[in-house]
């Protein structure tokens, strides 16, 4: 198989040096877009009479078989090559002669594999964008459903105040919908053409760039050439969108799995999402979350990994950069594959709301609506807080719950209290007064379902 260069070469390369610069292992995904980058250009260059029109339209025909035969899966991968734009051409090669030889006029493979990975970006973005939506829907979807429960909210992991369980999970709608507004910013600013920036300093030739960005769909034409081909930067916006996604749906996981546990038991995973293990036959474990979890790690590694590639290299391209599309390959994959198990891990995930209850009965949880009912009859809210802390520690001291606290001894610690302040030890009582506008009420959490 021939080379895209080796003109000035007199000797064969070492073939230590073939295996080691190879990249068509992972560079395959990008078979699609490279077809379709070069009908474009082959178009371009035919229509401003660069090459002949019949040599252009015989380019393009052969390409459209090529494209054709990857669509279906019938292109055979020669892992001996290159990379897939070689393969690709050596392939046009065989099938319309020498024709194929003008496809890269005016085009380098500097700006061609840019080219490539933009389109598949773009693609691959929208994906991800419809997934997050599916998973953002599925959250709602088991919100709605659960939109009664009431459980302990957490900080430090400890009981902290009631919320709606709904609330708990439209937290992560919000999350997940910043991630969409961040990767739909990396998809605008990916939207610009780079071909026709040929290796470094644009062309001589009497190219039409416009031309080429209308057919591929894109916004914008790039518009210095040493920047085109040497740019990588949103290959790292989308490593590192994708990494603080996965942050969010590590997060996710963790709040599943400790609720799943036996300690707290509020949700069941079920069977269908759970194994199991080979020495203890009672276990049922969340290992899809904990994978979830785990894969989150596989996103930073891939953020750092490209970030190191980048961080010295000087103007224009170099080789290291080659090494963009391994990480960005890999978080793209991990990505759609954790908002995949996800999604339908929601749309079977079970609410145990008894053991709900029970958590409730911890009565420390509503120590912040007594505090607020002091503040409502005019005691300043550090006085408050000092107060119901110390009516706190006296409770617990002598093993009471806060509604077996005698009035008389509330009095003791302020004489504020009234017989009303009872009525507060209620969970549904504590978020019914929780309406300031994104609180835990339910007529706050309706207006996020409405949003979501």
């Amino acid at each position: 198989m021939s080379k895209m260069w080796g003109g000035r070469f007199n000797k064969k390369t070492n073939p230590l040096v073939e295996e080691f610069t190879r990249s068509i292992q992972f560079d395959k995904k990008l078979a699609e877009y490279d077809c379709i980058g070069s009908i474009a250009h082959a178009k371009m260059l035919g229509k401003c009479n660069i090459i002949a029109k019949k040599d252009a339209a015989r380019i393009v025909s052969g390409l459209n078989s090529i494209l054709s035969q990857i669509k279906k899966g019938l292109f055979k991968i020669d892992y001996s090559v290159e990379d897939i734009h070689t393969l690709i051409q050596n392939a046009l090669d065989k099938k319309i002669g020498k024709s194929a030889g003008m496809l890269h006029t005016a085009r380098s493979r500097n700006d061609q594999v840019s080219l490539d990975i933009r389109m598949y970006c773009k693609k691959e973005i929208s994906s991800i964008i419809g997934l997050i939506n599916g998973l953002k829907s599925s959250i709602k979807g088991f919100s709605k459903k659960n939109m009664d429960v009431i459980v302990p909210g957490f900080t430090h992991l400890q009981n902290a105040q009631p919320v709606l369980l709904s609330h708990q999970m439209l937290a992560y709608c919000q999350m997940l919908g910043r991630d969409i507004d961040r990767l739909n910013g990396s998809k605008m600013r990916i939207d610009v053409l780079p071909l026709g920036s040929c290796a470094i300093s644009g062309t001589s030739l009497a190219i039409d760039r416009n031309f080429v960005a209308k057919e591929l769909g894109f916004s914008k034409v790039s518009s210095n050439s040493m920047d085109a081909v040497s740019d990588r930067d949103f290959v790292i916006e989308i490593i590192s969108s994708l990494a603080i996604l996965g942050m969010h749906l590590s997060r996710l996981s963790e709040d599943i799995i400790i609720w799943n546990s036996q300690g707290y038991g509020l949700v069941d995973i079920g069977d269908e999402f759970s194994t199991g293990s080979s020495m203890m036959p009672q276990k049922k474990n969340p290992d899809v979350l904990e994978l979830v979890r785990g894969k989150c790690g596989t996103l930073y590694g891939s953020l750092v990994e490209i970030m190191t590639v980048m961080k010295g290299l000087p103007l224009t391209y170099n080789r290291d950069m080659q090494l963009d599309k391994e990480p960005l390959f890999k978080s793209i994959d991990v990505a759609q594959s954790s908002l995949k198990i996800l999604t339908e891990l929601f749309k079977n995930l079970k609410v145990n709301e008894g053991r709900a209850s029970e958590l409730l009965q911890d009565e420390s949880i509503y120590a912040t609506d007594i505090m607020e009912y002091l503040v409502k009859k005019g005691v300043p809210l550090k006085d408050s807080h000092d107060i119901v802390g110390k009516i706190v520690a006296y409770a617990l001291e002598r093993k009471l719950k806060l509604s077996e606290v005698p009035l008389r001894d509330l009095r003791f610690f302020s004489s504020k209290f009234n017989k009303d302040v009872y009525g507060l030890l209620d969970a549904k009582k504590s978020v019914n007064l929780k309406n300031s506008f994104g609180g835990t009420s339910p007529k706050q959490v309706r207006k996020q379902l409405e949003n979501a």
